[in-house]
């Protein structure tokens, strides 16, 4: 069953879309290689220093697309900030799926009401 929300928010999408899942199995798949035949081994294998450093400049683009309004730019760095987003997660052996599972968790309530139970 689908509402209005999730109507427009996936209307775009294709329906064979391709998924975090898909992705964080890629990523998976290619931190097994040798680190001269992916980059993503690259990183590992100096994780976690490597992988997070990475996350933070990524973050910081995405933030300097958005501020310029630059659409293009703001989804070419979502992507990579994604893509290192699950690097990160595969070198801290957390999966997807706990985080999707704590974003479930947080959303049988609001925000606001989330955010001051972590205060306590």
């Amino acid at each position: 069953m689908t509402d209005a929300r999730t109507s427009a928010a996936t209307a775009d999408v294709p329906t064979a879309a391709f998924t975090l899942a898909d992705l964080a199995d890629i990523v998976a798949t290619r931190a097994k290689a040798a680190p001269d035949q992916s980059y993503t081994a690259k990183l590992m294998a100096k994780r976690p220093e490597a992988p997070a450093k990475k996350l933070g400049e990524e973050a910081v683009e995405v933030v300097i697309a958005a501020m310029a309004g630059d659409r293009q730019a703001l989804t070419y760095e979502a992507a990579d900030l994604i893509y290192h987003l699950l690097v990160v997660l595969e070198a801290g052996d957390v999966s997807i799926a706990d985080v999707l599972a704590e974003l479930q968790r947080r959303t049988a309530q609001s925000g606001l009401a989330e955010k001051a139970q972590r205060q306590r």
